[in-house]
């Protein structure tokens, strides 16, 4: 374990990726203690704060440093606060999906036959289709919330972990430890669970990373679009979303504030993504 940090640590980009997540994820947790404001509670909302520029003193005697939205929010705090609902979507939503996308591809790689070839054609059937459009059907029949959109993640995730997994179990399904557990009669899921996925998983961590970070992203487009949150919980793409009409009468700090905290997030987690990428491939590691 020592050994692994220390290559990672070798990469001064996955260094500020990890503190640029970890940051994140402080802000995130301590947001109830860090932001003055609760930007979910109507009652502490007052419409002649609306739209002040980052550094105004509202009528209750805070500062707003980033400014407030049009509904008279502190902006910092709807920051804090929709950096917690990007993190849940993308946290809740890889753990399930890779829990159904590794059973999944462990089940086709290990029984083959008729399974597999079902179990792979649904996947190429979800993976034909563009992600926001699964996510857009879905959404419009199940409604809005945090609840409907971390389903709508798993339904366009789940597929990429079966693709992953199945690929190499199936490198490791006729390996002489298989054959040997096979032989002494261990059962199919101590199999796949205690030899298979242990050998299969080093190629799921760079996978599960590079999906958090899309599924924040889609979380974010979901929210823009006003299908995602609805707007008594504004997330990073929502707040964005509101200040976009605003653009053009100078007042951008509405949509470029959130812009930035998503856009720091996204490339964060994709800097872990390419270490990761880079360790599990001896010919960068040379």
């Amino acid at each position: 374990m020592t050994q692994v940090v220390r290559n990672y640590l070798g990469s001064i980009s996955a260094i500020l990726g990890a503190g640029i997540v970890l940051i994140a994820i402080a802000c995130a947790v301590a947001a109830p203690l860090l932001a003055h404001q609760n930007p979910y509670d109507l009652a502490q909302l007052d419409i002649v704060d609306s739209r002040l520029p980052p550094g105004s003193m509202g009528a209750a005697g805070y500062t707003y440093w980033l400014g407030t939205d049009d509904q008279g929010r502190d902006l910092l705090s709807a920051i804090l606060y929709g950096l917690r609902i990007s993190l849940t979507v993308a946290l809740v939503s890889t753990l399930v999906a890779l829990a159904i996308g590794t059973a999944a591809g462990l089940s086709a790689a290990y029984f083959g036959g008729t399974l597999d070839a079902a179990l792979m054609r649904v996947v190429d059937l979800q993976l034909a289709f563009p992600g926001i459009l699964i996510a857009l059907v879905l959404l419009a029949v199940l409604g809005t919330g945090i609840d409907k959109v971390i389903l709508a993640v798993i339904a366009v995730q789940w597929a990429y972990y079966a693709r992953t997994v199945r690929s190499a179990a199936l490198v490791e399904r006729n390996k002489e430890y298989v054959l040997a557990a096979q032989t002494l009669r261990f059962s199919a899921p101590r199999i796949m669970g205690r030899h298979l996925l242990p050998n299969s998983a080093a190629a799921l961590g760079v996978v599960v990373v590079v999906e958090m970070a899309s599924a924040i992203a889609l979380e974010a487009t979901l929210s823009f679009l006003g299908v995602g949150l609805p707007i008594t919980q504004p997330s990073l793409g929502l707040l964005i979303a509101n200040g976009y009409s605003f653009m053009l009468t100078n007042e951008y700090w509405l949509s470029v504030y959130p812009g930035l905290v998503l856009l720091l997030l996204l490339v964060g987690i994709n800097l872990i993504g390419e270490r990761l990428r880079q360790l599990n491939d001896p010919r960068e590691l040379a």
